[in-house]
């Protein structure tokens, strides 16, 4: 009786001792893994003021001449805010050289269909096509300047002025907004 025979507890304590020694090695490189990786990404720091929500402005086109309302934005806090449960909250200050997202909400008042435009310093914006009796809400990004509100189509139409301030506040203290 000369056969052999492999003591199977024998291989299995071998095959579990090497397994032993590999699972912390991997469970610490899974651990470094994930580290690195939540430590890549967007840098965001929670006292960063949020950006300024759009600064809306009316714009009626008639055939007279074109009535910008307000005239003259981004010199201080807004006289309204966007939501009014905030109304006795302060609107904290942005440091910045951005441009001022402006809303134009646009009345037609004419029987010509035409184009927004808004021509300043260093931009110019133009709206797609404003049909005659219709509205539209157009977005520009304007910074600080003098701007010219025309209509296009409309050469006896008087242009309207438009002044951007200096001036950002941030949506901070507006709940719901970005």
């Amino acid at each position: 009786m000369g056969s052999r025979r492999s003591n199977p507890r024998a291989t299995g304590a071998r095959k579990s001792s090497i397994g032993r020694q590999t699972r912390p090695a991997l469970v610490c490189a899974l651990v470094v893994l994930a580290l690195l990786a939540a430590g890549c990404g967007v840098e965001e720091h929670a006292d960063e003021p949020r950006p300024q929500p759009p600064t809306r402005v009316s714009v009626a086109v008639a055939e007279d001449g074109i009535t910008v309302d307000p005239p003259r934005i981004a010199f201080g806090p807004e006289p309204t805010q966007q939501i009014p449960q905030n109304r006795d909250a302060g609107q904290p200050p942005v440091r910045s050289q951005e441009p001022l997202d402006v809303v134009l909400v646009t009345a037609n008042l004419t029987d010509t269909e035409s184009r927004l435009r808004v021509r300043g310093p260093r931009r110019s914006a133009s709206s797609p096509a404003l049909v005659a009796n219709g509205n539209i809400s157009m977005l520009a990004a304007l910074p600080t300047g003098v701007y010219e509100v025309s209509a296009a189509n409309l050469p006896d139409v008087e242009p309207a002025r438009l002044t951007v301030g200096p001036y950002r506040s941030s949506s901070s203290n507006d709940v719901l907004l970005p």
